[in-house]
């Protein structure tokens, strides 16, 4: 297995090469399409062809051809399709050994979070209407507004604390650069810029505290109460997650995987928290944790809202995994559809793959499903 990158260097290091190659080449650096069958490996998963799903497989082969051909989706590296509980289709754009060597997926660790913190509920560890300070010791310094930020608050990005996520200047950084001693110690030190419950502000900030009132409830890392109470149960073993200096795990983000891997995840939302006959999740909280929390004018993402570390568009009836760079996982209940695309996990601004391109490909899927 390949040699796992710190996470430094994947946040602070573009993909000089592909950018420069596809920007000024024209190149797009993908392979060319040959297959969208996928091997039988001991992952757990069962294949199926197209049509046993109702899935046509000849419009499938052109969905593919465009994705690898088209030039405008250089960034993909992974495109998997699973349907009724089956891997349907899956090719890989730059790098077969992506297959099973895992990657960075960056934010979809949000989603597993918001997963987490669910299954802490359902074990009556956390009330999310408790407030951090019913958990957490809060020193002089941390005010007490700062005590009254509920876990729903934190859910729904509406801390109010002022964690900046500006690129290598912002709070992010400062935590991998400069590496202060004490990671939740560095979040409740930071000034509030709204009052609790009032504003919503993606942040790497809110996650961590997360992680620190379930590593505080169970007396283990976040991590390792992962290991034990969701990834052996649903047969993920190929993903690692990185903790901090100090130990924590790092609730937004630090999560590689393989994309059939983190299929696994969606599929258990799929199933209603169900992995066999074993109940991992509970159905209500998953309910709660992909229906809409946090309107799209708030998030200023048209057609999208939020939930609890989810992203959600009502319209397509999707509850969407998403990562930095291009990494989506995207869940239609209604059709027990899940599509997987993975993309280069450290391009920058416009380079990177929007949602709005994964979008565009899960729609050209859903409109060959014949039943």
């Amino acid at each position: 297995m390949k040699k796992h990158k710190t996470l430094f260097y994947l946040f602070f290091v573009p993909v000089f090469f592909c950018v420069l190659k596809a920007c000024l080449s024209g190149d797009p650096a993908i392979m060319a399409f040959q297959s969208y069958y996928p091997p039988r490996l001991a992952d757990g998963w069962e294949i199926a062809m197209p049509a046993d799903v109702n899935i046509d497989g000849e419009k499938l082969i052109d969905v593919y051809r465009h994705a690898h051909e088209s030039g405008s989706f250089w960034q993909l590296r992974s495109l998997l399709v699973f349907k009724d509980n089956k891997l349907i289709a899956e090719s890989y754009m730059k790098d077969q050994d992506d297959r099973t060597n895992p990657g960075a997926v960056w934010s979809c660790t949000k989603q597993v979070t918001a997963i987490l913190t669910g299954i802490a509920v359902d074990n009556n560890y956390i009330s999310i209407t408790d407030c951090i300070s019913d958990y957490l010791p809060l020193n002089s310094e941390q005010d007490a507004e700062k005590g009254r930020i509920t876990i729903e608050n934190l859910l729904m990005m509406k801390s109010g604390i002022n964690f900046k996520n500006d690129g290598v200047f912002g709070d992010v950084a400062a935590l991998l650069r400069e590496k202060p001693q004490d990671i939740l110690e560095f979040v409740l030190d930071l000034n509030m810029r709204a009052s609790p419950g009032t504003q919503f502000k993606y942040k790497e900030g809110d996650p961590i505290i997360i992680s620190a009132i379930i590593q505080e409830k169970t007396g283990k890392t976040m991590r390792d109460w992962a290991k034990e109470v969701l990834f052996d149960k649903i047969g993920i073993n190929e993903l690692h997650w990185y903790t901090y200096k100090d130990g924590m795990t790092i609730g937004g983000f630090g999560i590689l995987t393989t994309p059939r891997e983190l299929a696994k995840i969606g599929q258990l939302v799929l199933n209603d928290g169900m992995w066999g006959t074993e109940r991992i999740v509970s159905s209500t909280w998953l309910a709660e944790m992909t229906s809409s929390k946090v309107s799209e004018d708030e998030i200023q993402m048209a057609g999208i809202s939020f939930g609890y570390y989810w992203w959600i568009d009502a319209g397509r009836n999707l509850s969407i995994m998403a990562g930095h760079g291009g990494q989506y996982v995207f869940i239609n209940k209604p059709k027990n559809l899940m599509v997987v695309m993975t993309s280069e996990p450290n391009t920058q601004g416009k380079f990177n793959f929007s949602i709005s391109q994964g979008v565009s490909i899960y729609d050209r899927i859903y409109d060959i499903i014949t039943d």
